[in-house]
């Protein structure tokens, strides 16, 4: 695939559900069927079974919010920049959230965007390997838009409208943020992976602050120094060492 036919593409298909029970799973099936291509994006105004990250029930009310899956032909990257895919995920989000409110918005490790110390999108990067090679990934989204209300199982959430006091068109929002999507994955497509990982530290939720994690059954305090290309979260605990996404369990 030329750079020309990855580039200026993420939404130029755009999509509408009524009901699905997870677009990720509906994006995946389109792709295996061969029904789908670099940039196709799906739009679900329900969700009946929506997953975020290790398998987490994500809740939404119909038709308020961001349900977006795109699909990514990731052929020409390499395995090891999956987590810097993960990270332009993010940080696209992160630009949504720039263009409507001055409030301060941050990236908490290793997939959410924060406002107010509250939780404003999740992000669930699903990918198709073979072999050595990466085929595509599936990025789903699950953006706060219009919702006020929030079940008990919600942890800290927040939407746009509860930050700006303003409702919001979620479709037209979703494609405005597909051109936010495109212009942070042209960076990993054109090799410029340190400026991503550079913006995605410079970005992250509570950075050289001293936070609580838990690892197997032992608590510990430590200060967060960043996150490396790999994914992988640097703590600072007496001495600096990375951890994995799922190995350690963030305490908040």
């Amino acid at each position: 695939m030329s750079a020309a036919s990855i580039n200026n593409v993420i939404g130029k298909r755009f999509i509408e559900l009524l009901s699905v029970d997870s677009t990720n799973n509906y994006a995946m099936q389109q792709v295996q069927n061969g029904n789908a291509g670099h940039g196709d994006a799906w739009f679900a105004f329900e969700q009946t079974a929506g997953r975020g990250q290790f398998n987490r029930q994500w809740l939404s009310a119909k038709g308020e919010n961001i349900i977006l899956s795109v699909v990514l032909d990731t052929r020409t990257l390499e395995l090891s920049k999956q987590f810097l895919l993960n990270m332009a995920c993010a940080l696209s989000v992160f630009d949504l959230f720039n263009k409507y409110t001055t409030e301060k918005i941050k990236i908490k490790w290793p997939n959410d965007v924060y406002c107010r110390d509250r939780k404003a999108a999740g992000i669930l990067v699903e990918n198709m390997i073979r072999g050595r090679n990466w085929q595509f990934a599936i990025a789903g989204f699950g953006i706060n838009i219009n919702q006020t209300e929030f079940l008990p199982a919600a942890k800290r959430p927040v939407s746009l409208k509860q930050i700006t006091g303003e409702s919001h068109n979620a479709v037209e929002l979703a494609k405005t943020f597909c051109g936010l999507l495109n212009e942070r994955i042209k960076y990993l497509y054109a090799g410029r992976g340190q400026e991503i990982l550079s913006d995605y530290n410079r970005h992250l939720y509570r950075l050289n602050e001293t936070e609580n994690f838990r690892y197997s059954s032992v608590s510990f305090p430590a200060v967060i120094k960043g996150v490396n290309e790999s994914g992988n979260i640097i703590l600072d605990s007496g001495i600096e060492k990375p951890y994995r996404s799922g190995e350690i369990e963030w305490i908040i």
